[in-house]
């Protein structure tokens, strides 16, 4: 077995059709990945095969192929595409004697490069090691071996028994401090339902200008680059509206077609803050040629993520794009505003977009004194949590005057 590299940069992408050409916005997309990670793109080579080969994936003969590109081009990484078996993953290896990246770890080195929080980092590995552990099973094969030595002798256990056991351990540990830090971002959420601030959370496909609508709106300075994954840790900021309501709006990472599930799982807790959200504004690249695919592919997530019953003002950005296309407000059949055209890069729109969240969260304010008796514990917990109370007077007898 080869010494696998620290790192690669110069690579061969490889992505095979299940059948026809290849969709040249996939490529481009697979591309764009892979230059996110850093890495320096050497070749691009497509194929077909309508199942995969359980030994290479690809076919023997392209396999050949593409062992001789890395030979010529000097390659230290070949890139699938698609989601990769350990298996296939070691014999590719074996045959390309270089390093082999499925999908999924793909977008995992590229989380891994741009968390930033504490959590976002927990997150990302934890998601790493799940992906690793999958990997472990006959990976190496000289991970099999008994340690030998004096003293080491006899009844042992294999290095990869110790390393599995020693990677379980790291996941339980990341896994109760995820849940230390999920259960004060839920303290967080209580706080502001307790004050009536609703959340707005930023939802789409990768690339669709989600930070720059954030700082467009909030005038913050969220990082936002024309690429995939500019964002993975949510950044809240408390937005006032014209007729003074708050609202706090949440911008959070970006989906992709064919996002690996256990990534989904792994930044489940990231997306809380889409599951726990009043209204989601869903931005859609409206120049995209793909716009319909990946507005199903964000729908998909949104399921996946138990979010797909909240709320939803669909944001067609990017106008500025577009031919003949100006800013404006599409309404359903009841008056309500279902889209807003708008371009978060030059600012055309943004006063239909408030106008929108205004119409969204007008709220008409009841000032109310409640008497409750000693018996009325239940209400009185209904009342903290479903309404903003300003003030208790705990009377003699037992009951209390409540101003909310």
């Amino acid at each position: 077995m080869f010494d696998r590299p620290q790192a690669g940069e110069t690579a061969i992408l490889v992505h095979v059709s299940r059948q026809g050409a290849a969709d040249p916005d996939e490529l481009q997309e697979f591309r764009e990945l892979a230059t996110s990670a850093g890495a320096q793109v050497a070749e691009l080579v497509t194929g077909v095969r309508r199942n995969p080969d359980p030994r290479y994936f690809v076919g023997r003969g392209k396999a050949e192929e593409i062992h001789a590109l890395v030979e010529s081009l000097g390659a230290e990484l070949v890139i699938f595409d698609h989601a990769l078996s350990p298996s296939q993953e070691r014999n590719l290896e074996g045959l390309f004697q270089c390093r082999v990246l499925d999908r999924s770890g793909l977008i995992l080195d590229i989380f891994a490069q741009r968390a930033r929080s504490f959590e976002g980092k927990l997150q990302v590995e934890l998601a790493q090691l799940r992906h690793l552990s999958t990997r472990l099973v006959r990976g190496w094969t000289h991970l099999e071996r008994q340690k030998g030595g004096i003293g080491l002798r006899g009844p042992g256990e294999t290095q990869l028994e110790t390393d599995r056991r020693l990677l379980n351990q790291r996941i339980d540990q990341i896994r109760r401090r995820l849940k230390k830090v999920d259960s004060q971002r839920d303290q967080v959420r209580k706080a502001r339902r307790r004050a009536d601030v609703p959340t707005v959370s930023l939802v789409g496909y990768t690339n669709a200008g989600k930070s720059t609508l954030f700082n467009r709106l909030t005038h913050a300075h969220v990082y936002a680059r024309d690429q995939l994954f500019a964002t993975l840790d949510p950044t809240l900021r408390r937005l006032k509206l014209p007729e003074g309501e708050n609202i706090v709006l949440a911008d959070t990472v970006g989906f992709i077609s064919k996002l690996p599930h256990e990534l989904v799982a792994a930044i489940k807790s990231t997306l809380q803050e889409t599951v726990e959200a009043s209204l989601l504004l869903h931005v859609v690249d409206a120049a995209s040629h793909r716009r319909a695919e990946n507005i199903a592919e964000v729908e998909d997530v949104l399921q996946q993520i138990g979010a797909d019953k909240v709320p939803r003002l669909e944001i067609y950005n990017k106008t500025d794009l577009l031919e003949k296309a100006e800013p404006r407000v599409d309404r359903d059949e009841l008056g309500m505003v279902t889209r807003v055209w708008c371009s978060a890069q030059t600012g055309d729109g943004m006063d239909l977009l408030i106008d929108a969240l205004q119409e969204r969260f007008h709220q008409v304010h009841v000032r109310r004194h409640v008497h409750l008796d000693p018996t009325d514990g239940r209400l009185r917990a209904l009342l903290h949590e479903k309404t903003h109370v300003l003030q208790i007077q705990d009377l003699e007898d037992g009951s209390c005057e409540m101003e909310v």
